[in-house]
């Protein structure tokens, strides 16, 4: 087999294996209320459906691109793939929701280990730098269009096929790129002696695991639990234990040196933003499209569908902008349009048209898909390849906490407006203390209808009520969302030195 045709096989096999790994961050999330009713789960069990997979996927990202460096990536990368595919599985024939919540964990260390190692495959595969901006670009249009994708397919396979369907997608996707990787992927490895970095390998799970439980939790309204507490606190300490070990240790996890570049550490803290943006706008605009304009899981997830388009066109056009203009200037468009498009939000209201929103989320997933792109290659190509591994971890490792960070502090924005709001709402009515209680509860579970509630609140009243606390809380969440865009795009004005756009076309 021609070079040509290994590089568009390995390319597709990596593309299948972070399309899945990706598209399930999102799209369980449709498939809640059936898996509810089927299995009998409560609150707290489907909660654990979500966490079970984000606590892992997060928690490992960094010892699976490590491990990659150590023993070979593409060993790596197939066993992270089989752990994947069959545990996706056991989570489609899982007939109770202890089975369910073991394979979604396990599908969590699937992705940890999977992840990385295809970046990692990919700029051992693509060594021009043409085309690994490309392949790279389109690396991260897939990744982007399963994120974005996963409330729009989610629905759609859950309204026809069923829960389980949203699990047993995955089993062909993993099939054809382990066959791919198999035939098409040689083996690299780094060929200086390496041991795992046993006290840095613990506690950097244990720091991660611990900041995105505490955070999965704020997302159920515990900031001020005392677990939650506990929990920053042991990630604050074994994070700070973690970076002492790893500052004196002669083969890092992490090797700290990489954040003494100035570009890989600004790529990291603007991916960080990126995805806090993203991820935040997704989970926000979900709940206004079906909680306030009423639209079905799956009208409400087609309405993404410019969206998407968008941020995959972006991607691939940000490839051929990288090359001719220099990333730096690519990912600062992007974060100016996204930025700019996403504050244009705080104008809508609860009966704002669609086609009002639409050409918004054209704009902000257009720059979104910018930068994406651009920010892996530079920071790929600002390391040795012999620590691509690890680079990819850290990345991933960025994305998934940006993630975690936008719908938990977002979340937590969104409901405490739509609280205070609702308070206002429900004093005017005077109603007594302990029934406004029940009713801001209610209405924060996503509650649309006040007849079994009270009988002279009208549903049209209790509608705009809580139609209107909700778009308070967006209007506060869409500014932050923009604010953290447009800091991405200042801090690479900043810090990254504009000379880095002469070497920018040699090493991008």
């Amino acid at each position: 087999m021609n070079q040509t045709r290994v590089k568009v096989f390995t390319l597709a096999a990596m593309c299948f294996a972070l399309f899945m790994s990706y598209l399930d961050d999102t799209v369980v999330n449709l498939a809640l209320p059936k898996i509810q009713m089927s299995l009998g789960a409560d609150v707290s069990g489907l909660q654990w459906i979500l966490n079970a997979y984000t606590l892992p996927a997060a928690s490992l990202v960094l010892t699976g691109g490590k491990l990659g460096d150590i023993y070979g990536r593409k060993r790596v990368f197939l066993t992270g793939l089989v752990i994947f595919t069959i545990a996706s599985a056991v989570c489609g024939l899982a007939p109770n929701l202890d089975i369910l919540i073991a394979g979604r964990t396990f599908q969590g260390i699937g992705a940890a280990v999977l992840v990385p190692g295809s970046l990692a495959i990919i700029a051992d595969t693509f060594l021009k730098p043409k085309e690994k901006v490309k392949a790279i670009a389109i690396w991260s249009a897939i990744s982007g269009l399963a994120l974005v994708a996963g409330p729009m397919l989610g629905g759609l396979l859950v309204d026809i096929f069923g829960w389980q369907s949203v699990f047993f997608l995955n089993v062909p996707l993993g099939a054809i790129a382990f066959c791919l990787t198999c035939y098409v992927v040689k083996e690299v490895r780094n060929q200086s002696k390496q041991s795992i970095d046993l006290p840095g390998l613990v506690l950097s799970i244990i720091s991660l695991a611990s900041l995105t439980y505490a955070l999965t939790e704020s997302n159920a309204g515990v900031w001020q639990s005392p677990l939650a507490m506990w929990l920053l606190l042991v990630a604050g300490l074994s994070f700070l234990v973690f970076l002492i070990i790893e500052s004196y240790s002669s083969h890092p996890m992490l090797p700290l040196k990489l954040f003494q570049n100035s570009t890989f550490a600004v790529v990291n803290v603007v991916q960080v933003l990126v995805f806090f943006a993203i991820v935040s706008l997704l989970f926000i605009f979900s709940l206004f499209l079906q909680q306030v304009q009423g639209y079905s899981a799956a009208a409400a997830g087609l309405r993404f569908l410019p969206l998407n388009g968008a941020f995959v066109i972006a991607s691939l056009v940000s490839g051929w902008l990288t090359v001719r203009l220099g990333w730096r200037f690519t990912v600062m468009a992007g974060l100016i349009l996204a930025g700019l498009a996403t504050f244009s939000f705080i104008g809508i209201s609860t009966n704002t048209e669609y086609g009002a929103i639409c050409w918004k989320l054209v704009l902000s997933g257009f720059g979104a898909g910018l930068t994406l792109a651009p920010l892996t290659a530079a920071a790929m190509s600002s390391v040795p390849p012999t620590q691509a591994g690890i680079t990819s971890a850290i990345l991933n490792t960025c994305a998934r906490l940006g993630g975690v960070l936008g719908i938990a502090i977002q979340g937590t924005i969104l409901t405490q407006r739509l609280a205070s709001e609702m308070k206002r709402s429900l004093f005017s009515w005077n109603l007594p203390a302990n029934l406004q209680g029940k009713l801001i509860t209610y209405a924060l579970h996503g509650g649309t209808q006040s007849n079994n509630l009270l009988a002279n609140i009208t549903p049209s009243a209790w509608h705009q009520a809580t139609g209107n606390a909700f778009i308070s809380g967006l209007h506060i969440a869409v500014l932050v969302a923009s604010f953290a865009l447009l800091a991405g795009a200042l801090l690479i004005l900043v810090f990254v030195n504009r000379v880095t756009k002469k070497v920018e076309k040699e090493q991008i």
